[in-house]
């Protein structure tokens, strides 16, 4: 790739830090200190005390006590973990679920802010910044021509609730520089990606992590479309590798009835902990269906065992992670954290579904490759389950512990040449950078258009697809496109839609054609 290019998907202000993240169940926050004193914690005290003192050489000890706390946690599993003060702000916001802002999308184009689309209803479209705009300055701060990494960039951008920052705007389709001023706001981090109807009977709901906010934007979804007439409803928690346990938690007592057990935890002093759905489900009667995969993790599986465990619902995709274990947040007086496993979960049969990390973590980590390798992503036959793991449903529903949720209907990936690979290119940033470079040449084609008009010219032409291989090639990825031609196209006019109709159009398009979803309309 290009160095001037940053393939990551940015949303101002934010940085998620979901590879922390991923996988935890999160209890809410601890925040006063419980350390008690022993001689091994004085000898640990006295070192980093006799180093910072006596030592030949100036040293920095806050690194070398990083360094130790990370030691310490690697050898505990591999969801212990220590979040350092410089992350902390990016993880806190990403699971609090809102940041102040001015609300837009945006990548560094040719080492220049460029604005992919402004957040609907944020502080930025409000102000009447549009897509393609180019951020030269904010105030008196030159942001082009600086490589400015992304930290720097939020701090300048950044600031109280109601306060004004003015922006410099470069707008390319006018040829003109504007001044706009913009009251910075707080801006919702979306976990609930998107609620929309299948079909006249099917609702479609994409959790992407559970985060503080998560129950709240699910509920008005799931109300949203039940007025729409669903009688059934899809909950896809597909690569959501979890967040907070009591959310998941929320969202199970809305399809559960009034004192079915939800999820268990154990501590390591035996205590149990019993969670049960109360009498005030939105959705406890219709069928329900969870789409998990191999990326499915942690509160995500606590939700999707929930539903299984109490025969409420029909599990569909591939087998999930694999992940549980409790872990809770406890703050250290310098701003930094750690996020220490304090419990196992168990599923309302009694089963628990962690993984082994007995073999270290870069083996548990390694998962996807196992699975790929054994061939179970291709069979449900090949998944490996010990019989000794089994445990029944109220119903009599074999069900399995000790390593994932297994679904009850299995999807493959494609057996298609390429397909999986492509699927992941096709999802990620280079996509969405591809189609917005390509609308700063043609934005005007596609000016007046309805969705259907658009639909129909996208479909009709090669040309996007050729100029994308191309755009692959030139940024030295190498990838053939050729025998997955259908799926490029599909989520390159997908990408199209969400630019310029919104992210609604997107999942219409993409969803047409997702074995998953075609599986659970089969039923």
């Amino acid at each position: 790739m290009k160095k001037d290019k940053n393939y990551l998907p940015v949303l101002i202000f934010m940085t998620l830090a979901l590879g922390i993240v991923l996988g935890s169940v999160l209890n809410f926050p601890i925040r006063d200190a419980f350390f008690s004193t022993s001689n091994h914690k004085d000898k640990l005290n006295k070192l980093i005390d006799f180093i910072d003192n006596e030592y030949v050489d100036a040293v920095n000890t806050d690194s070398i006590v990083d360094l130790t706390v990370n030691s310490i946690l690697d050898k505990l599993d591999p969801h212990s973990v220590y979040i350092a003060q410089s992350e902390m702000e990016g993880v806190a916001q990403s699971m609090k679920g809102d940041f102040v802002g001015i609300g837009v999308n945006f990548y560094m184009y040719n080492d220049t802010v460029a604005i992919i689309k402004p957040i609907a209803n944020g502080p930025s479209e409000k102000a009447g910044i549009q897509a393609g705009d180019r951020i030269l300055y904010a105030g008196n701060d030159q942001l082009f021509g600086r490589k400015l990494p992304n930290d720097s960039l939020f701090s300048k951008l950044k600031g109280e609730v109601g306060s004004e920052i003015e922006l410099t705007i470069y707008r390319k389709s006018e040829k003109k520089k504007l001044k706009i001023k913009v009251k910075r706001d707080v801006v919702a981090i979306k976990s609930v990606d998107i609620a929309l109807m299948l079909n006249k009977n099917t609702g479609y709901i994409k959790i992407n992590r559970f985060a503080e906010t998560t129950y709240d934007e699910f509920h008005a979804g799931l109300l949203q479309l039940k007025k729409q007439g669903a009688n059934a409803i899809v909950v896809d928690v597909r690569d959501n590798g979890g967040g907070y346990l009591e959310k998941a938690v929320e969202i199970a007592d809305d399809f559960l009835k009034d004192k079915q057990l939800i999820v268990f935890t154990k501590n390591r002093k035996g205590r149990t902990d019993k969670t049960f759905a109360t009498e005030k489900g939105d959705f406890e009667s219709g069928n329900v269906y969870v789409l998990i995969n191999e990326n499915s993790a942690s509160a995500s599986e606590i939700f999707a065992g929930a539903i299984q465990d109490n025969d409420r619902g029909t599990i569909v995709g591939r087998r999930s992670f694999g992940k549980g274990l409790v872990q809770r947040e406890m703050d250290f007086d310098d701003g930094s954290a750690v996020r220490l496993t304090v419990a196992r979960y168990y599923t309302p049969t009694g089963r628990s579904i962690q993984s082994s990390y007995a073999k270290g973590e870069d083996d548990y980590f390694k998962t996807f490759d196992k699975r790929f390798k054994n061939g179970e992503l291709y069979s449900k036959d090949s998944i490996q389950i010990a019989d000794t793991l089994k445990f029944k449903t109220p119903k009599g529903k074999i069900v399995y512990g000790g390593g994932g949720i297994v679904p009850d209907v299995f999807v493959p990936f494609s057996s298609t040449s390429g397909e999986e690979n492509g699927l992941y290119l096709m999802q990620s940033g280079v996509v969405g950078y591809f189609v917005f470079e390509t609308l700063e040449k043609s934005r005007k084609q596609f000016k007046g258009m309805n969705f259907n008009q658009f639909k129909m010219a996208i479909a009709t032409t090669d040309l996007y697809f050729n100029a994308f291989e191309k755009h692959l090639k030139d940024n030295g990825i190498i990838q053939n496109l050729k025998t997955i031609k259908p799926l490029v196209k599909t989520y390159l006019a997908a990408e199209f839609a969400r630019q310029l109709f919104g992210e609604e159009k997107y999942y219409e398009m993409v969803l047409k054609e997702d074995p998953m979803i075609k599986a659970v309309l089969k039923q």
